[in-house]
This record gives structure tokens, C-alpha cells and sequence, in this order.
């Protein structure tokens, strides 16, 4: 399995790797540090590709330390604009996979910088396998394989991002205006709770134990950055999911644990319609017909069918105490 100790870096278990230190695996202990990572077996053969371009390739070799020394850098730091986009030099193979193999290079810096935390080796890997699950998720929706948004998987990297339980939860810090109503002004620290696809029912027992979980697990290991109110934006807080679901659905039931903010798109209000995000969610592949698309679920249909009426779905925000 792929190992945090590398020559030149420290051996206690807390330490942070040197930031410009390469921890890019060899072809041979590739697999074993990908099996770490949740990455798909239907993966590994791009991986390894990339690897083999990044070896041989001396340009490509000094662009992809550069950009590792970078990502290194920022592990530990909450909101830094260097996000990773992809953007790398056409070739021959490997291209769609680079970043993804930035990740893993990545990995042992975010690995140690949680050691250093003493957060939980089970939540750290949780949180890393969010990269296989995009993986996956990136074929579902008719990629022939890499990341569909490199940018997304740096906040798990950099332990800005946390799974616990159900659901993933964001450090953050609010920047808007003072807003008593949930008790936030600027300055003020606060969870983005995110919803990650394929990871089970969404129900309230699994909801009320990632909330408990994030509670105990913030105070501990950021005692410095108190966490008063979480916050969501999401489609599935769009209210007219009410019109379809039953009331006692899990989708429902999440929505009322939230106090909505100024929900953008509904009646009366400015919005633009994020059709795309319940149907990649839900279906895939956002761009399939929807005639097309299957009707097996309660959901499902809904989706579908305001669609066919001429509606539109839209993300709202919403936000609740810890």
C-alpha cells in the first residue's frame, strides 16, 4: 500500500511532507496506492498510462511538479484561489488522467496533514475516496474515463473537505453581509454541507448521525474555528419537490430541516434554472432525452414529467444551527 514516508521526509507520524518532495508512486506500487483511493479497476489502466507519459515526458515531468509543489502548499489552508483545472498539454494517452494522478501524488501530504490533526484514519479514508467515486461517477455520465471537475476533489486533498457518515461538510468562512437571522456576519465560520450521489438512502437517521458526527468532529480538531450554523445550496431544497414527493420522503424531510435563504427561481423571484443538476444527479448523464430516461422511481417521474410541463428545477439555499 502507498506509504506517507518517503527519503528527506520526516518519520514522525504527524509530519508534513516537504511541499516541493515528489510522492508520485512507481508504476509497480501504483495499483496498490490506487486501491486506497476507491479508484475504479476500469481506471487503473489510464493511471498507469499517465504515469508512464509523466516519466517520459521531461516538460510534462516539470509542469506536473510544479503544479503538486503548489497543491502541496495550499493542504491546510481554507478558501486558496489556486484550484486545479485541468488544462494540461494534449498527447498521445494519459491526458484525461493526469489530473486524477496529481490526487495521488497528493495524497501523502493530505494524509499526514490529517495525522497531524489526529483526525481518524477512517475519515480520511472516506474523504479520499471521493476521488474513485468521481472517477466512476465521471464514466456514468459518458466520459471514456479522468475527472470531469479536477477543481472539486483539491478541497478533500487540501482538508478543507470532510465525509462524515452521509454526508461531506466544507470549512468555511462567511463573507456576505451580517445576517442575524442565521446567526452569521462577516468572518464568521460556517459549514457547507454537501450531498454526495451513490452513497446510500438519504434518510433522516443517517442525516441526524453525520450532523452529530460533525459536531464532535469540528470542536475536536478545529477547536479554533467554531462552527455555529451549516449551510446548503442544493436542488434538493427546491421546494417544488414537495408537489411530487410524499411527505414523509427522505427528500422532503431534508428539506425541512433547513431555514431557507433567499431561494433564487421560484415565483416572484430572479433565478436561473439549474435543470441539469438534478438530472446528472439522478440519471447520470444530464444530456439524454428525456423521454428516454427511466420512470422507476417516485423521483424519477417528477423530475421528468415538471420538465416535460415546461418547468424548471432550481438550486436554494438553506441553513441550519449546530
Amino acid at each position: 500500500m502507498e506509504s506517507s514516508a518517503r527519503p528527506g521526509a520526516s518519520s514522525l507520524p504527524g509530519a508534513l511532507p516537504p511541499p516541493g518532495a515528489s510522492s508520485l508512486p512507481d508504476a509497480e506500487q501504483l495499483p496498490d496506492a490506487l486501491l486506497g483511493l476507491a479508484v475504479p479497476f476500469e481506471d487503473v489502466e489510464g493511471l498507469l498510462a499517465a504515469r508512464r507519459r509523466v516519466a517520459r515526458d521531461h516538460g510534462l515531468r516539470a509542469e506536473f511538479e510544479e503544479t503538486l509543489s503548489a497543491q502541496a502548499a495550499a493542504v491546510g489552508t481554507v478558501g486558496c484561489a489556486s484550484g486545479l483545472w485541468g488544462g494540461w498539454p494534449e498527447g498521445s494517452d494519459g491526458t484525461d488522467y493526469l489530473s486524477a494522478l496529481l490526487f495521488v501524488a497528493l495524497a501523502p501530504h493530505t494524509r499526514a496533514y490529517h495525522r497531524s490533526l489526529g483526525v481518524p484514519p477512517e475519515v480520511t479514508r472516506a474523504t479520499l475516496a471521493d476521488l474513485g467515486r468521481h472517477l466512476a461517477l465521471s464514466r456514468r455520465r459518458g466520459r471514456s474515463g479522468g475527472l470531469r471537475n479536477p477543481s472539486w476533489q483539491t478541497l478533500h486533498f487540501r482538508g478543507e473537505l470532510f465525509q462524515l457518515g452521509r454526508l461531506q461538510f466544507q470549512r468555511k468562512r462567511f463573507t456576505g453581509p451580517a445576517d442575524e437571522a442565521s446567526a452569521a456576519g462577516p468572518g464568521a465560520w460556517f459549514l457547507e454541507l454537501h450531498v454526495p450521489g451513490c452513497c446510500g438512502p438519504l434518510s433522516p437517521g443517517a442525516c441526524d448521525r453525520s450532523l452529530a458526527l460533525a459536531r464532535a468532529f469540528f470542536a475536536r480538531h478545529f477547536p479554533a474555528e467554531p462552527y455555529r450554523t451549516a449551510r446548503i445550496g442544493s436542488w434538493l431544497l427546491d421546494p417544488q419537490l414537495a408537489r411530487y414527493l410524499p411527505a414523509d420522503s427522505n427528500i422532503v424531510r431534508f428539506q425541512q430541516r433547513f431555514t431557507p435563504l433567499d431561494p433564487p427561481g421560484l415565483p416572484g423571484r430572479p433565478g436561473r434554472p439549474e435543470d441539469d443538476d438534478p438530472l446528472g444527479f439522478v440519471f447520470g448523464d444530464s444530456r439524454r432525452p428525456l423521454a428516454g430516461l427511466p420512470r422507476d422511481t417516485t423521483l424519477q417521474r417528477a423530475l421528468v414529467d415538471h420538465l416535460l410541463a415546461g418547468g424548471h428545477w432550481y438550486v436554494v439555499g438553506g441553513w441550519l444551527r449546530l
